[in-house]
């Protein structure tokens, strides 16, 4: 792996967010995709930092305003109210429930509340029993946010300092840079694949996709974020080291920062890249860069695979099986072997897939295979490094 550049002095950081700024925002799908994945810019001119590829960006994310007015408007509040802060300030209520803690899911702690203040009766009763079972609460918070769980219990009342004192505290979020910091220097990008859904009645979105695809304001600085190491999810030092690189959906982030440094750094490395999706004519996020890379010869093979354009869904693991000889041959080469996104299922079905080209084209037994993969590659020799999640 390279070695690490360390972050250059700055003052900021998770505990002291830098405010940057989003000057681009755009759609990544063409037309007809079910999906919202969006490429965003961000200018970090005046942080001090120095990022390498395979590093994160972490972003606190704001609750949507009209999410924080009906909340306020619910309750009876007076959103200008202050309120009394750790360091001795006060803040306004809105500003608290739009920047400090998190709207887009009810709390545990905030039901088991609203069972306390019920009236004595069939309803207190049912909403004492959810909120006795761990289980039962955590299926009840899944779908449910503070408004549909006030939708279902009118009757209860908060003050403004018991509202907050129920409410969890905001956690950033981690985005994959996928930009070279030598080709966009004040600049990180990110793809943000963007959570929208129903339930009870209402739409909701993600967060913090919702909040970057929605709620930040062009051109404004005013976007707090923090740099994330990653230590051991960087490129080989060895700039003639062939590179796979297996990341599908938004998985694709690392690699596109990978394959920009390598560009501007002249690498000779042959770099092969396996990428997948629903559908080719609709999401082959970054189709035109990955071509042009193509004829350049900087990428050197394009696998991918789009798992609904045939009866027979086809994910990236099953491109791999199909060119497993090729891909064994690029390992025995001494290529370092990456994998981003999920980690539920792709990841794992991909690792299995490595495994069994290892047993059929490497000759081994399957002992000697899940040995190769799981200690040779991933501990010995460090070539297989995962960013899953």
């Amino acid at each position: 792996m390279s070695t690490i550049a360390p972050i250059a002095p700055s003052q900021f950081n998770k505990n002291n967010p830098f405010l940057a700024t989003v000057t681009e925002n755009r759609l990544l799908g063409k037309s007809g995709s079910i999906k919202d994945t969006r490429h965003l810019v961000v200018n970090i001119k005046g942080s001090g930092w120095q990022y390498q590829p395979g590093w994160s960006l972490g972003v606190f994310p704001k609750n949507p305003p009209v999410l924080v007015d009906d909340l306020v408007a619910r309750l009876g509040l007076d959103a200008d109210a202050r309120l009394a802060q750790k360091d001795g300030s006060t803040k306004a209520l809105r500003r608290v429930l739009s920047e400090d803690l998190t709207l887009n899911r009810a709390s545990k702690k905030f039901v088991r509340a609203v069972a306390e203040k019920l009236p004595a009766g069939a309803r207190k009763d049912g909403l004492l029993t959810v909120s006795g079972s761990e289980e039962a609460l955590g299926e009840y918070v899944y779908s449910r946010d503070y408004i549909d769980v006030l939708n279902e219990f009118p009757e209860v009342k908060f003050t403004a300092e018991e509202l907050v004192g129920n409410l969890s505290r905001v956690n950033p979020r981690l985005y994959s840079i996928a930009s070279s910091q030598a080709k966009h220097p004040d600049e990180v990008h990110l793809i943000v694949a963007v959570v929208r859904y129903s339930s009870h009645g209402r739409d909701k979105k993600g967060l913090c996709s919702g909040f970057l695809a929605d709620d930040t304001t062009l051109n404004v600085a005013n976007l707090p974020v923090f740099l994330t190491q990653n230590k051991h999810f960087s490129l080989p030092a060895d700039h003639d080291a062939p590179v796979i690189m297996v990341g599908p959906g938004t998985g694709i982030a690392p690699f596109r920062a990978f394959l920009e440094e390598r560009e501007v750094r002249g690498a000779r490395g042959r770099n092969w890249l396996f990428f997948g999706d629903q559908h080719r004519a609709t999401d082959f996020v970054y189709e035109d860069e990955f071509a042009a890379w193509q004829r350049g010869g900087l990428l050197t093979k394009l696998s991918t695979a789009f798992s609904r354009d045939q009866a027979h869904k086809i994910y990236v693991q099953d491109r791999m099986r199909e060119e497993g000889a090729e891909l064994w041959q690029w390992l025995k080469a001494g290529a370092y072997f990456y994998v981003c996104g999920d980690a539920k299922r792709m990841a794992k079905d991909v690792h299995q897939a490595l495994i069994d080209i290892a047993a059929r084209h490497g000759g081994l037994s399957p002992s000697a295979a899940d040995e190769y993969v799981n200690k040779t590659l991933m501990k010995d020799e460090r070539r297989y490094v995962r960013d899953v999640y």
